[in-house]
């Protein structure tokens, strides 16, 4: 699929989200997040997307890594709603999460797919493509792309901090709802989002109409 890619601009103009913006459960923020951005103003200059694609994994889900309980690589996931829980995974990629509930209750919300907006060379260099298809589509190339890793790891994405999360620049499409990808844990819960149509969400096909 030919994709065009965006045309230099001025830096966008992107509101930074409050945590009371944010629902206070799982499954809404999942649905919420759809549409906002995630922006890195890295030292090198600024890498932001829109979120077009997350999976929830809310209290007492089996297949999320607060089920285990508390540990100290896990505490971000029990943090106040709006902090990042950054783990590695398949020895080889990291995955960005937002912490979803009320502090000291475990439960989040993966980023699965951006559609990127600012800092595009800067994707391609840390991904080592110029396909910009698959720059930010998988939960793995997104944070690759994004130059995310354990560095930031329980940082306040509603903060001043160099990584966070931002208002939506325009109106969501349609949300589509299906199961989540790649666990054997709750395979049947309808716990994933993503944006219908739109070309940089990831998965097979018929979960992506």
């Amino acid at each position: 699929m030919f994709m065009r890619r965006p045309q230099s601009q001025a830096p966008l103009e992107i509101r930074r989200l409050r945590r009371s913006e944010l629902p206070a459960n799982t499954l809404k923020l999942a649905r919420y997040l759809i549409g906002k951005t995630l922006v890195h103003d890295s030292p090198d200059g600024r890498m932001s997307g829109r979120i077009v694609e997350t999976e929830a994994y809310p209290v007492g889900d089996a297949a999320g890594h607060a089920f285990g309980g508390k540990t100290p690589s896990r505490r971000s996931l029990f943090l106040e709603r709006g902090r990042c829980y950054v783990y590695f995974t398949y020895g080889s990629c990291f995955m960005v999460n937002v912490s979803s509930e009320k502090a000291t209750v475990g439960a989040g919300v993966l980023l699965r797919a951006l559609e990127p907006l600012e800092g595009i060379s800067l994707m391609e260099q840390h991904r080592g493509t110029q396909l910009l298809a698959d720059l930010t589509r998988g939960p793995g190339r997104l944070a690759k792309a994004m130059d995310v890793d354990k560095r930031f790891d329980g940082v306040d994405l509603c903060g001043e901090g160099a990584l966070w999360l931002g208002a939506a620049l325009k109106r969501a499409g349609e949300i589509g709802v299906s199961i989540r990808i790649g666990i054997t844990r709750e395979v049947h819960q309808l716990y994933r989002f993503y944006e219908r149509g739109n070309p940089f969400v990831s998965g097979l096909k018929r979960l992506q109409s």
